[in-house]
């Protein structure tokens, strides 16, 4: 008997994002998004006002100059883009709630 399964094609998922912790993305908040980034296998990008910013590259991230209020696409292309997509929004809520402690 001959299984037959099909290819998943990879997938591409885009979410509009709003940093929200009071200092914005600066070394730590930073340092702690790109290394939850890293743990997929999706390519992931920052854009905003048309730059895009890698989101597995702490140079890029601060590059970026994401200040609090400040707000981007959060875009992910690969096998497993919307767990991370939703990984990082979820960091993103943490560092916010971190910082208003």
């Amino acid at each position: 008997m001959m299984l037959w399964r099909g290819k998943r094609e990879p997938g591409r998922v885009t979410r509009e994002i709003t940093i929200s912790n009071k200092h914005g993305f600066h070394a730590r908040p930073a340092a702690e998004f790109v290394r939850r980034a890293n743990s997929f296998r999706s390519e992931i990008w920052l854009t905003r006002n048309g730059e895009r910013f890698s989101a597995v590259s702490l140079m890029d991230i601060l590059r970026g100059q994401f200040e609090c209020g400040a707000t981007a696409t959060l875009e992910a292309f690969g096998p497993d883009a919307q767990e991370a997509v939703d990984a990082l929004c979820q960091v993103l809520l943490k560092l916010r709630d971190q910082e208003a402690d």
